[in-house]
């Protein structure tokens, strides 16, 4: 059974750790990070990129495919079907399929007009029982080919979209990039720690991927409670399947190449569930 990201997120910011968001991209993936958390016993948001979306289909499709896995494989943690930067469109097509949470990403607008924006979204999605994540300042890095400079986000601005939206949960962008990091992350865990104080929602670090695990643990500290990692996984996966391929030339049932990959992701997502110190 699906749920939204309320219950899971609050608890994680009561009890200092951080719920795994781990974007899907195919049928494997979803089965992957299903059989992987449930076996761990713990949360997961399985989040949807634009781009993913529309490549594994539609959002009518995707919740087909996540609620018949999570019905076939016996899946009993909470799971979240949310959607990872979403425009107003993106956000209310995957609502009125069935997903539970979804982040309207208008940091790009005016502090005004992403209020505006996220406001709209919200009073669409509560009514229906699905989670709103919002994002102030800007992520570095490039997520479906968008590419952006770090802006950080202030607190004020994070006040203020708290208090005029309804939000369930924010983004601020505080140094954290999408993709791997040239040099050193810099994250500001001082703003961070300051803005988790000021506002009783739960924080989210976008760009976990590439993030030193000592400074995932001094985020959590500062009253991060939702991480998204997508990266990662996908080096791990591709690393696994381009080593069997150079060992196997003759290899050609796609259910082999893209299976050869499952032990390294599942690896990968073990380890960082562990990191996140995540729990029920």
């Amino acid at each position: 059974m699906l749920v939204n990201s309320k219950e899971m997120l609050e608890k994680a910011k009561k009890e200092h750790y951080a719920v795994p968001h781990f974007n899907i991209n195919d049928l494997e993936w979803t089965k992957y990070i299903l059989e992987k958390c449930n076996e761990m016993n713990i949360p997961v948001i399985l989040g949807v990129s634009d781009g993913a979306g529309k490549y594994m289909g539609g959002y009518d499709a995707i919740y087909g495919m996540v609620t018949g896995l999570i019905k076939d494989l016996n899946i009993t943690i909470p799971v979240c079907l949310h959607v990872d930067h979403g425009c107003s469109e993106t956000c209310k097509k995957a609502i009125d399929a069935g997903f539970t949470s979804v982040m309207i990403d208008a940091s790009r607008e005016e502090l005004d007009e992403n209020i505006r924006i996220t406001k709209e979204i919200v009073e669409y999605a509560h009514p229906k029982g699905v989670t709103v994540e919002a994002e102030v300042g800007h992520i570095g890095g490039t997520e479906d080919n968008i590419t952006s400079d770090i802006f950080y986000a202030t607190l004020e601005e994070c006040k203020k979209i708290y208090d005029e939206t309804g939000i369930d949960s924010l983004a601020p962008a505080l140094g954290s990039v999408h993709g791997f990091y040239k040099g050193e992350p810099n994250l500001n865990f001082e703003r961070m720690d300051l803005i988790n104080k000021e506002l009783p929602i739960p924080l989210v670090l976008h760009g976990g991927s590439g993030i030193p695990d000592d400074k995932i643990k001094k985020a959590i500290s500062c009253g991060i409670s939702k991480i998204n990692v997508n990266t990662e996984l996908q080096v791990s996966w591709s690393k696994a399947v381009r080593e069997f391929l150079n060992n196997d030339d003759k290899a050609y049932d796609p259910r082999k190449v893209i299976g050869s990959g499952e032990k390294a992701m599942k690896d990968t997502i073990e380890a960082k569930v562990k990191l996140f110190g995540t729990r029920i």
